[in-house]
C-alpha cells in the first residue's frame, strides 16, 4: 500500500450499524474525556479507548480495557471482522460544529500499523478529508492513510460524529481486501483543504498560548 498514492478506501466488509450504536450509546455519556490525547489535532475531541493507550501516555500495550467486557458486539467486530490482528481501538467524539484540522500520525507504531474506521454516529454535513473528501456511513468499513495529511469537518450545528477506530497490523487477507477496494472515491476540495489548514494553525496558535 504505497502511502502517496490513495487516502482512504471502503473495504468489502459490513456491520450491524444499530447493535455498534446501541452498545455505544449505552456507555458513551459518562465515559468521554480526554484520554490521553494531547495532540493539537485532538484539542476539540473526546474519546473512550476500548483496547490500548494514547501514544502521549507512553504505554506500548495494547490491552483489552476493562470496558471492553462489556461490550460483546463491538469486541466481537474488533476481533473477528478485519483479517487481522487488533491493536489500539478507541471511540472518538467530534462535537457539532466542530474540525479537526490537517495533520499527520507520526511514530513507528501509525508506520507499522493500518487505520479503520467504522462509524457509529454520523450526519450528511461531515466529510473527512485524506487529499480528497469522503463521506462515510455507519454499516461501511473504511481503511484510512493516516500517514497522509487529514482532517474532518462537522458542519452540523447540533449533531456530533462518534466512529469507532482501530489499529491492525498488516496482513496478506487485509491487504487482499485493499486490493478489490475503489481508490478513487474522493472528491477533490480545495476549500475543504484550506478550511482544516487554518484549524491546524489556530490549534497549534492556542497550544502556544498565542491565542
Amino acid at each position: 500500500m504505497n502511502e502517496l498514492t490513495w487516502g482512504a478506501v471502503k473495504l468489502p466488509l459490513q456491520y450491524d450499524a444499530d447493535k455498534l450504536a446501541e452498545e455505544v450509546m449505552d456507555i458513551a455519556s459518562e465515559k468521554w474525556g480526554i484520554n490521553g490525547r494531547t495532540a493539537p489535532a485532538f484539542a476539540d475531541t473526546q474519546a473512550i479507548f476500548l483496547k490500548g493507550y494514547a501514544a502521549a501516555e507512553g504505554k506500548s500495550s495494547v490491552e483489552d480495557r476493562e470496558l471492553l467486557s462489556r461490550l460483546p458486539y463491538i469486541k466481537n467486530m474488533i476481533y473477528n471482522l478485519v483479517p487481522s490482528v487488533p491493536q489500539n481501538c478507541v471511540l472518538s467524539y467530534l462535537p457539532p460544529n466542530t474540525d479537526v484540522g490537517l495533520h499527520v500520525d507520526q511514530g513507528e507504531y501509525f508506520k507499522n500499523t493500518l487505520r479503520i474506521h467504522f462509524p457509529v454516529i454520523t450526519n450528511d454535513k461531515i466529510t473527512m478529508y485524506f487529499g480528497g473528501s469522503y463521506t462515510m456511513k455507519p454499516g461501511e468499513v473504511w481503511l484510512l492513510n493516516n500517514c497522509a495529511p487529514h482532517g474532518v469537518e462537522n458542519a452540523h450545528n447540533t449533531d456530533a460524529r462518534i466512529h469507532l477506530i482501530c489499529d491492525y497490523l498488516p496482513s496478506a487477507e487485509l491487504d487482499e481486501l485493499f486490493n478489490q477496494s475503489d481508490k478513487h472515491l474522493g472528491k477533490t476540495s480545495q476549500q475543504l483543504h484550506e478550511k482544516l489548514l487554518e484549524k491546524t494553525r489556530i490549534n497549534f496558535m492556542k497550544k502556544q498560548g498565542l491565542v
